[in-house]
């Protein structure tokens, strides 16, 4: 296979790192929007098209395959290519989580909420911030915006445990909230597998451009 042409092939993978990236983002959003207008319709969608995501992830992870089996590359490219197969499967587990939250909202259907929607929709941002990052730093191979992500991650958790202790604060309070705060609580823990999945890719990026597979903490960098 000529150089230009796996060239080629090497930036259409990129490109469906992106398409796909920009899928989950766009499902997310549409997750956590189905939550704030309790719009059940709009959660049906979210679940209806998560097949399109693991669609998209099958086609890609094909496409590695026959790069894989055609050119037999060596070193970073081989590393780039195999990154991609993980990173596939990281936008697709979040799709399942962006599906998770729509299906809650179908869940909880006409149920009071038991506390307003402040900090899950800005941990839901924070989360949206971090995938869409480090998908832009994997395509740009861009080691230090990689390990920003990965300190990102540490507000995404901090949101997480203050939206936990609240929820058990109101559940201590009124035992008639346990199953509404339990659902929020849900919500809360897909956003934040979210966010590690998104760590993973920043991971991915550094295991390409360099080799080393580090774990994400920004003070040994």
């Amino acid at each position: 296979m000529p150089r230009e042409q796996f060239h080629r092939q090497i930036e259409a993978l990129m490109d469906s790192v992106l398409e796909m990236g920009s899928m989950v983002d766009h499902a997310v959003d549409r997750a956590i929007q189905a939550l704030l207008d309790r719009d059940p319709v709009m959660a049906q969608a979210v679940v209806r098209d998560d097949a399109a995501l693991n669609a998209k992830n099958f086609e890609c992870q094909n496409d590695c395959v026959h790069l894989l089996a055609q050119q037999a590359p060596m070193a970073r490219d081989l590393r780039l290519i195999v990154s991609v197969t993980a990173i596939m499967t990281d936008l697709e587990r979040m799709g399942d989580h962006a599906e998770g939250i729509a299906r809650i909202v179908l869940m909880m259907q006409d149920e009071p909420l038991v506390k307003p929607l402040i900090d899950i929709p800005i941990m839901a941002g924070h989360a949206r911030d971090m995938s869409r990052n480090a998908v832009q730093a994997f395509v740009d191979q861009d080691i230090n915006a990689a390990f920003l992500v990965g300190s990102a991650d540490d507000v995404v958790d901090r949101l997480y445990d203050q939206i936990y202790q609240d929820l058990i604060q109101v559940m201590i309070g009124d035992p008639s909230t346990i199953e509404p705060s339990t659902h929020l609580l849900w919500v809360a823990h897909n956003l934040e597998r979210i966010a590690d999945r998104a760590t993973n890719i920043a991971e991915r990026t550094v295991y390409s451009a360099t080799g080393n597979l580090p774990q994400m903490d920004v003070s040994s960098y």
